[in-house]
């Protein structure tokens, strides 16, 4: 049998660190391990009642064919009627693409644009994906750090000092995973002015967790801040967060026609178009009753007031409080050189990680996955009984270091 050798795309990228957190978390409760789980990117709810009603209504209606590559009437229209309703922002039907989930809408939207050497100016902390899609494309990221110090956002000055002219998309990522940082219009404002000097980036802001906002009235984003730039920005967006609906696989995204056209044509070829009986679902979500959201927010919110104010009473470890989505991003410096009562020296945030793992049965991220450390990411999308136990065994297994 020939030796198999995948495409350079292939070899190019990684797998994604939360995906292999959390199969190594799998393993190890199979193995007979109770491990307190704090890695999962997902709602630890079941999605509402009326929206798999709405499911189970299409598929009885027989609701089972392909749909256009575009979705269905009634989900284009739940999506224009939303876009509108929170961005203030008028969009058509040939601006709006439909995926299996936000994930594909953006790695389509790069396979749509990104030539070899073409950059993409992606600010760091950042979700793991971001990078090697990129890669996967044939582009180059262009790592921007953004430390605690601006609250791990960019800055107009940090943003004009990574743009040249082989630029081709920056990423905006509000709120924020793994921060759970949240973009003021200011601020969005500031960056919108430095990009206004660069009319060939294109910017995909990407807004999956937009209705995990715990500031005050609504939450900003680029499109309705800087509208002269709608025919630039490409918005992200999806059901999975807000709805509890990750397994459903449905995203959406709205741009400018001439990108959405070509989107929409590599989606022809993918997977023609997004599950019928997902678009049924989505589309109910949008339209309907919003309670389960306004609810799951204020849970959220107790959960990360909990989880913040225990990480900081932990010797060593300290956060900022997140303004969205349910993630935390703990800095562990203060453990960093330390040694177990094995000898061995934790000299990295994946080492420390590692070592929650093994000697507090605690499944953590590191921050490196992310592109800055030492921290490592939690997410309180789990109840207040395993937050709170997960946090005294890491406190437990911290104050074991010397």
């Amino acid at each position: 049998m020939p030796k198999f050798e995948p495409a350079s795309r292939v070899s190019r990228i990684k797998s994604s660190a939360s995906v292999a957190a959390a199969a190594r978390v799998r393993e190890l409760k199979a193995e007979g391990r109770r491990i307190l789980d704090l890695t999962v990117g997902e709602p630890d709810f079941d999605t509402p009642e009326h929206i798999k009603a709405a499911a189970i209504e299409a598929i009885t209606r027989g609701e089972t064919k392909y749909t256009s590559v575009t979705g269905t009437p009634a989900l284009q229209q739940a999506i224009l009627q939303t876009l509108e309703l929170r961005t203030g922002i008028h969009y058509t039907p040939a601006e709006i693409t439909i995926g299996g989930g936000a994930k594909q809408v953006i790695f389509t939207a790069f396979m749509a644009t990104l030539d070899a050497g073409d950059e993409v100016v992606v600010p760091a902390p950042y979700w793991v994906s971001y990078p090697d899609m990129v890669l996967a494309n044939e582009g180059t990221p262009v790592i921007v750090a953004c430390g605690e110090e601006t609250g791990f956002k960019l800055t107009p000055g940090a943003l004009a000092g990574a743009l040249t002219e082989r630029t081709k998309w920056v990423i905006l990522n509000t709120p924020s995973n793994p921060t759970g940082a949240v973009y003021s219009p200011a601020e969005l404002r500031a960056l919108a002015d430095v990009l206004a000097g660069f009319p060939h980036v294109q910017i995909l802001t990407d807004e999956i967790y937009d209705q995990i906002y715990f500031g005050t009235g609504k939450l900003s984003n680029l499109v309705e801040v800087a509208p002269e730039l709608k025919d630039r920005i490409l918005a992200v967006n999806g059901v999975s967060k807000a709805y509890a609906m990750t397994g459903w696989r449905l995203g959406y995204a709205a741009g400018p026609a001439p990108l959405i056209a070509a989107i929409n044509k590599l989606q022809s070829q993918i997977s023609s178009c997004p599950s019928s009986v997902s678009q049924a679902a989505a589309a109910a979500a949008l339209t309907g009753s919003q309670r389960f959201v306004q609810e799951s927010l204020e849970t959220y919110r107790g959960r990360r007031d909990a989880a913040v104010a225990a990480l900081n009473a932990v010797d060593g470890l300290s956060c900022t409080t997140p303004e969205g989505a349910f993630y935390a991003y703990v800095n562990c410096a203060g453990v960093i050189g330390k040694t177990t009562t094995e000898g061995q020296v934790i000299a990295t945030d994946e080492d420390f990680t590692l070592y929650l793992l093994e000697a507090a049965s605690v499944a953590v991220i590191q921050g490196s996955a992310y592109g800055l450390g030492p921290y490592f990411r939690i997410s309180y999308a789990t109840s207040l009984d395993v937050i709170d136990e997960s946090i005294a065994a890491i406190d437990k297994a911290v104050r074991a270091l010397n």
